[in-house]
């Protein structure tokens, strides 16, 4: 389309996605309390009372309102033609795609909420994350990596999706380390989707962003909520989504090279689960069973406290993500 999109619109979806996340924290933790929905002190707990698992409802609100509120608009005399007409285009053009995606989100927040309420066995959470990629595969999401096979595309695609919704789940190990890796993701990929003009992808990049930093201030550095296996879930999902949504290969990035730049982009978190999963295999221990020996707690083990460990985390990430760049 010839009218530009406002680039406005990108600080006020986040704005919206940070102001409805940080309100909602609030409801949430004190729902959560009162449910019972909470994770009790244990051995291999650093906190000595309860803490509500409230992080991925927070972050599902945080995004999902302000999803619901645009929708309405972009169909809206009240909108100016020209950003109207723009609005109601992109979600035409990916309405099978939102909704899949929002189902995915919607089917890890609840499988988290499950696992949250008394853990699931590895087999059938593993299962159950097959299914919910299957719909968002579906959907039209999937990765191609320029080779025209529809097997190898949904074969890719299911890997890409179970490795990030894992690996996000194995960083949630120290206050804030695992929203911030994502709203640093987020923020990045929303970067790579505006500078070729992929508008409605960007803002669902600076939603997802809004939406994480709405959180952070209840969970780093002291807890008043974690995320829980319903937030690491849901971040994990979705960034693995919008690793894929982008068009990294494109008029203004012929190199196909351009398509390595999601794992520059998630850097630490890759590092952190090859890292993990070769340790675990060398000491022949079970993957799935977490232990101590993630990045952050090497850090802490030198010296550091959580705090600044997960601060350097955040920083080396954003250095490599930012690398991403370079390959455009």
């Amino acid at each position: 389309m010839d009218t530009a999109f406002p680039n406005w619109v990108y600080p006020l979806v986040f704005i919206a996605a940070f102001a409805t996340s940080a309100t909602a924290a609030r409801l949430w933790i004190k729902l959560s309390l009162r449910i019972g929905l909470i994770d009790k002190p244990g051995p291999r707990k650093i906190h000595s009372t309860p803490i509500p698992l409230a992080g991925g409802l927070t972050v599902a609100t945080g995004l999902l309102l302000p999803l619901i509120l645009a929708s309405g608009l972009a169909y809206s005399p009240l909108l100016s033609a020209p950003l109207s007409a723009i609005t109601t285009y992109g979600f035409s053009a990916r309405t099978t795609q939102l909704i899949g995606l929002i189902l995915g989100a919607l089917g890890m927040l609840i499988l988290g909420l499950i696992d949250d309420r008394g853990a699931l066995s590895a087999g059938k959470k593993f299962f159950a994350q097959l299914l919910i990629v299957a719909i968002v595969a579906g959907t039209g999401t999937r990765i191609t990596l320029f080779i025209p096979n529809p097997t190898f595309s949904y074969v890719i695609t299911f890997l890409w999706f179970l490795t990030l919704v894992n690996a996000f789940n194995f960083n949630d190990n120290m206050n804030g380390l695992c929203s911030g890796l994502g709203a640093i993701s987020a923020v990045i990929f929303a970067i790579h989707s505006v500078l070729p003009g992929h508008y409605l992808v960007a803002s669902l990049g600076f939603l997802v962003a809004g939406a994480l930093i709405g959180f952070i201030p209840f969970n780093y550095p002291k807890a008043q909520t974690f995320l829980g296996d319903s937030g690491s879930h849901l971040v994990g999902f979705l960034i693995a989504a919008l690793a894929i949504l982008p068009h990294f290969h494109h008029d203004m990035q012929p190199n196909k090279i351009g398509v390595a730049s999601p794992l520059l982009v998630l850097g630490m978190v890759l590092v952190d689960l090859t890292w993990v999963v070769s340790y675990r295999i060398w000491h022949r221990k079970p993957i799935y069973i977490g232990d101590t020996n993630h990045l952050s707690h090497q850090l802490v083990k030198r010296g550091f406290s959580p705090k600044i460990a997960v601060l350097i985390l955040w920083i080396l990430h954003g250095a490599i993500g930012a690398s991403s760049f370079l390959l455009i």
